[in-house]
């Protein structure tokens, strides 16, 4: 929901590390124009002093007082300063959200991923673009291959000794990281060196970072396709297994922007799988033991995705997930014949959403036969056999048999 805005279009204008002059006529006059101009201590000073505007530092955390900032100056012509491209990771998303797009004039330069790109020959529509602003560096994770390269947005002078120490310790120590300072500027500065052996000293906190990634062939992969080997999770065997897994995230279909429910967490592998198929994706993964919560959220920070919200019993806590909006699916994977829940997730879960619950016990799967029977769906039983040492030889052994429950909310029976 916008906020209502009565005064004259928000002016929202890119500025780059080269200031004043590389502005052009529209952007310049935008802020000579202004009555009150909003900017970091870093942008308001490229503003030139003759420029006799009345200039306001952001204040720290920005984004829950930028309501009352704009309700404070209603009615003035105000310009608020961006690095770059507004757009791009950058506040002018962030009051397009709050105000709509119509009540902004955004005036971008190039964007520090675009200087980036020119500067390294890469093509700019083949990098992925990670930030690190404000989030942890793990985020980075789901991002690396093998022969890939990746664009990192820096928090500060300190996110590049961060990255390689996180790529060292992730199989891609043999990756060469670029640190790009102060792009466009007359400081610019390009210093590179292999994740490996990162000696660089800490340098302009204004910066981005680009990777060259290079895997550790024996180091285990850990792509974005659902089903990651099994010894990626810590949790003392409450974990959905990788085969099973892999089922169950395809019935799931995750899309991209989409919110799960985990209900029964465990190891937290479904919500991190869902989460690491796509950066935009979201989950809350419920689960009643403390210890295993704190295993969830360990799992999900080690793979990329520390996102993910952990709460407690889906009966106590529901009302405290910070995601307000309905999950598009959930997945119920323990906790199934207790009472309320499965009654819980129907009644939560949106209209076209998806509910897949996996069952291991005769219980269980006579409840999954009961709520078939009353709103549709499909049903599919699965074993997995894996081969193992028998003395001299090779045998299989088979896993507990899995009972799978997928319907899709508002299927006509």
């Amino acid at each position: 929901m916008t906020t209502e805005w009565s005064g004259p279009p928000i002016a929202v204008v890119g500025i780059g590390a080269d200031g004043w002059g590389g502005l052009g006529e529209a952007a310049r006059a935008a802020i000579s124009d202004a009555e009150l101009i909003f900017g970091s201590a870093r942008q308001l000073e490229l503003i030139p002093q003759g420029i006799t505007v009345a200039r306001r530092e952001w204040p720290s955390p920005l984004v829950p007082a930028l309501s009352g900032l704009f309700a404070d100056n209603a009615g003035r012509q105000i310009c608020v300063l961006a690095s770059g491209d507004p757009m791009f990771y950058g506040i002018g998303a962030t009051l397009a959200g709050l105000f709509g797009a119509d009540q902004l004039r955004v005036l971008p330069q190039a964007s520090s991923a675009s200087l980036a790109c020119a500067r390294l020959g890469w093509a700019l529509a083949e990098i992925p673009v990670v930030s690190a602003v404000g989030r942890p560096v793990a985020t980075v994770l789901p991002e690396l291959a093998d022969r890939r390269r990746v664009l990192v947005l820096s928090a500060d002078q300190h996110t590049p000794g961060q990255l390689a120490e996180l790529l060292r310790d992730n199989g891609f120590g043999g990756s060469t990281l670029i640190v790009l300072e102060q792009l466009g500027g007359p400081r610019e500065r390009v210093v590179r060196d292999r994740a490996a052996g990162w000696e660089l000293a800490t340098g302009d906190p204004l910066n981005i970072v680009a990777i060259d990634c290079v895997a550790d062939p024996k180091h285990p992969r850990a792509t974005r396709v659902p089903g990651l080997p099994d010894e990626f999770f810590g949790g003392a065997g409450q974990l959905t297994k990788s085969e099973v897994r892999a089922l169950t995230l395809a019935a799931l279909a995750p899309a991209p922007g989409e919110l799960l429910w985990d209900v029964g967490g465990g190891s937290g592998s479904i919500a991190i799988e869902w989460c690491r198929t796509h950066p935009s994706c979201r989950a809350v993964s419920f689960e009643r033991l403390e210890h295993r919560r704190r295993r969830i959220a360990d799992n999900a920070a080690a793979l990329g995705v520390p996102h993910i919200g952990v709460r407690g019993d889906i009966l106590t806590d529901i009302g405290k997930s910070v995601e307000s909006a309905p999950p598009d699916a959930i997945f119920v994977g323990g906790g199934l014949t207790q009472d309320g829940v499965l009654e819980t997730c129907w009644s939560i879960l949106r209209q076209g959403g998806r509910l897949v619950a996996n069952a291991v016990t005769a219980e269980s799967e006579a409840l999954l036969l009961q709520w078939v029977a009353a709103y549709g769906g499909q049903l599919r039983k699965f074993q997995i056999y894996r081969a193992e040492a028998l003395g001299n030889f090779t045998t299989w052994r088979p896993h507990l048999p899995v009972t799978q429950w997928t319907v899709v909310k508002g299927e006509s029976v």
